[in-house]
C-alpha cells in the first residue's frame, strides 16, 4: 500500500487518516473475497461480500463532502471522473448480489475478479493523486468541516474513528456558522443544512407532486402549498381555520383521534390509501416534534401513486427522444 509522507504525519480522526484505516480493512477483505469459493463456502462468501458492501459508505463520504471541498478550489476531477468509477462499481455489486440470490456461484466466480481489480485500481488512484492532492488543496479549517460532515454518512470501520477535534458536535439546525459560499446569502435563510430566498422555499413546495398541509400544536391549519394538481383542492381561506373543519364529518373523529395520539406522544405517523376520481391516493399524517420533543403540530401529505404502483425493475436511461 502506497503511503504519502503527508499520510503518515497526519493526526488522529483525520479524515484522510481515516481513508487509509478503512484501506487496511479493504485490503483483507478483498484478499478473503477472492480466496473463498462460493460454491464451496456460499455463507462466508456472502458475509464478506456484504462487508465490503459497506464501501458505499466511503463512497458516499468521497461524494458529498470531499469532492464538495476540492471544486471549491476548482478541482473538478475527481467529481466528474472517479463519480463514474464508483457507479461502476456499484453495478458490479449489484450484478454479483443478484446471482448470490438466485445461487448462481459460476457468474458469481467470474465477476468477482472484475470487483477486486476495480477496487485495487480505485485504491490506488485514491492512494497516488486523490489524497495527495487534496492534502495540498486543502486547509485544516476545511479538513475540520468535512470530518463533521462525515459523521452523518458514517465509515466501515467497526467502530467510529478517532474524533479529530475535540469541538462539541453541532447539530446543523443550530449551526449558524458563516461558510464561504459560491452563492450570495442575500434575503435567505439557514435551514438545517442551506440557505434558501422566501422565493426558493416557494419554488420548492409549488413544485413538489403532493400536497403538504401544516397544522400547528393549537389544531390551526398554517400552511399548504399551491402545487399546479393539487390531489384536494384549497383555498386561501383554509389559513386559521381548525383543522376539524376542514374535513368532512363522516371523517372528522379519525382526524381528531390522530392529532390526540400525536398530542400524547404514543404515535408518531398514520397512513391510509383511497380510490379518488379514479386515481389511487396514499395519504400520510406526520407528528411535527421539536428537539426537546415537544408536540408542534401535524404535517398531512396526499400523493397520488396510480402511475408509481405500476413501476416495475428498473429504469436507468432517458427516455425522452
Amino acid at each position: 500500500m502506497i503511503k504519502t509522507t503527508h499520510t503518515t504525519k497526519l493526526p488522529e480522526g483525520h479524515p484522510i487518516r481515516v481513508y487509509f484505516q478503512e484501506n487496511d480493512l479493504i485490503h483483507s477483505l478483498l484478499e478473503e473475497l477472492s480466496n473463498t469459493i462460493p460454491e464451496e463456502d456460499f455463507q462466508k462468501y456472502t458475509n464478506v461480500f456484504n462487508q465490503l458492501s459497506t464501501i458505499e459508505k466511503r463512497f458516499a463520504r468521497k461524494e458529498n463532502q470531499l469532492f464538495p471541498f476540492l471544486e471549491k478550489k476548482n478541482w473538478v476531477g475527481p467529481s466528474q471522473g472517479m463519480w463514474s468509477f464508483h457507479d461502476n462499481l456499484r453495478d458490479q455489486f449489484r450484478l454479483i448480489r443478484y446471482y448470490l440470490r438466485n445461487q448462481n456461484f459460476e457468474k458469481v466466480t467470474i465477476n468477482t475478479p472484475f470487483l477486486v481489480d476495480g477496487i485495487y485500481r480505485l485504491m490506488h488512484v485514491e492512494e497516488t493523486v486523490l489524497f495527495p492532492n487534496a492534502l495540498d488543496l486543502l486547509t485544516e479549517e476545511d479538513w475540520i468541516k468535512m470530518r463533521a460532515g462525515e459523521e452523518e454518512i458514517g465509515w466501515m470501520l467497526p467502530q467510529n474513528p478517532a474524533p479529530f477535534t475535540q469541538e462539541e458536535y453541532i447539530h446543523p439546525s443550530e449551526d449558524f456558522t458563516q461558510r464561504e459560499l459560491p452563492f450570495s446569502l442575500e434575503n435567505t435563510s439557514h435551514y438545517d443544512e442551506g440557505y434558501m430566498t422566501v422565493e426558493q422555499v416557494n419554488l420548492l413546495f409549488r413544485t413538489m407532486p403532493l400536497d403538504l398541509t401544516y397544522v400547528d400544536e393549537n389544531d390551526r391549519v398554517i400552511f399548504y402549498n399551491r402545487g399546479e394538481e393539487r390531489v384536494f383542492p384549497r383555498s386561501a381561506g383554509i389559513i386559521g381555520r381548525e383543522v376539524k373543519f376542514c374535513h368532512p364529518p363522516k371523517s372528522v373523529g379519525t382526524v381528531l383521534r390522530i392529532l390526540e395520539e400525536f398530542r400524547k406522544g404514543t404515535k408518531n405517523e398514520s397512513s391510509f390509501w383511497i380510490n379518488y376520481k379514479e386515481r389511487l391516493i396514499y395519504i400520510r399524517y406526520f407528528a411535527v416534534r421539536d428537539a426537546d420533543k415537544n408536540y408542534r403540530g401535524v404535517i398531512e401529505m396526499s400523493q397520488d401513486i396510480t402511475d408509481i404502483r405500476k413501476i416495475e425493475g428498473e429504469k436507468r436511461l432517458l427516455d425522452w427522444e
